[in-house]
Formats: C-alpha cells, structure tokens, sequence
C-alpha cells in the first residue's frame, strides 16, 4: 500500500514539474524581444566621439555644398584637398542674370559652392578649424547655427540662407551636434575667407523716384 501511496505521489510531482517547464517555455517564446540600448549614446556605436561625428558629417551630406568641386569625365567629385573649406575665396562670381534668376528660380556653380536664387546670393561657409572658418567658435556657437540658422552662431546674426537645411539639421540631439562639432575641429585648417553674403537685386535696387 505504502509502495502504490509513493509511486502515485511520485508521479504526480513529475507531472507538476513538466506542466511547469512546459509554461516557462509558453511564456519564454512569447515575450516580447528585448530591446538593444546603445551602452554610450555620446558615440552612437562608435569608438569614439570624432568617428561619430565623421560618418555623421558624411551621410547628412556637409560636403556637397561645403567642399568644392573637381570636374571629371565622370562628373563633379569632392576636391578631398579643399575638405570643408567652402566657397573659395578667389574664384570669380558666377556670371548670371540674377534678377532673372531670383525671380524664375536658381542657379549654382559647377563646384556647387555657390547659390544665386530669390534670397539673393550664397556662399557655402568654411568648416574647418582655421580661424577663417570654425577655430573661434564654441560649441554654444555650432549648436545655435544648427538649431536657430544663425549665421556664425552668434545671436545676433542673421539668419542662415539656402541652401543650408538648418531646419531639418535642428532634430539633431545634443550628441549628435557635439559629435559633429568635435570632428570638424580635428580636420585639415584652411585659410579661405568666404565672401559675404549678397541680398537679392530687388532689394538693392534704388527706389523710383517720386512723381
């Protein structure tokens, strides 16, 4: 009786048992993912600060308007040894019909450095550490160019004018401007004094005279 008694109990706790891993497995299969989080988001993946900002200024495209251009049988393609330096300072105006153009639309160089359109004209800004270009700036500076499109940075300046995409570069987070901003400064100096911006011909025409 007492044999029957333990192999009945027996039996019983090996049933619970497989009910139990059975449920565990139910429960395991269909949870829910878990989710990655990046171990340091001021890298955002990468080994470093610098990196980050690299592949962050190669994909947002900061060289298709702020590295001039070498014409080849394939086409324009970045001159790497003017990296980020803007428009260059010695070469001619565009020669166009700008009040044409400010009124029909736009028009720019074959180094895509500079933009004639109804804003007036604009010239793609020196990037790299020299002092012609971001070597006084400070972070405060760069971050309020990207999320206020002031030019320089500076409160007081005007707003930044096409093509710049200040408006889409201004969802960056803190991170992401910071890392930019900390690989800009580890580039190549160069010494290229942009020229000022032009307002658009309307707007420097003189006024009728009155009748």
């Amino acid at each position: 009786m007492k044999k029957q008694f333990y192999a009945s109990a027996l039996a019983l706790a090996l049933l619970c048992l497989y009910q139990c891993a059975d449920k565990k497995q139910e429960v395991s299969s269909t949870s829910t993912p878990t989710t990655v989080v990046v171990a340091n988001p001021e890298l955002g993946g990468y080994d470093s600060q610098v990196l980050w900002g690299e592949h962050l200024v190669t994909i947002t495209g900061c060289n298709d308007c702020h590295t001039p251009k070498k014409m080849t049988d394939r086409g324009p393609i970045i001159d790497t040894s003017l990296r980020l330096s803007g428009h260059p300072a010695m070469m001619p105006r565009i020669n166009v019909d700008r009040k044409a153009m400010e009124k029909k639309g736009y028009v720019t160089t074959m180094d895509l450095t500079e933009w004639v359109g109804p804003w007036g004209v604009s010239y793609a800004a020196n990037l790299t550490p020299d002092q012609t270009g971001l070597g006084g700036w400070k972070i405060e500076n760069f971050t309020r160019a990207l999320r206020e499109g002031k030019f320089k940075g500076l409160e007081s300046g005007r707003q930044m004018l096409p093509p710049m995409p200040w408006e889409m570069f201004m969802h960056m987070t803190d991170y992401e401007i910071k890392a930019i901003f900390a690989y800009l400064q580890t580039i190549k100096p160069i010494s290229n004094i942009v020229p000022a911006a032009l307002p658009p011909v309307t707007a420097m025409a003189p006024p009728a005279p009155a009748k």
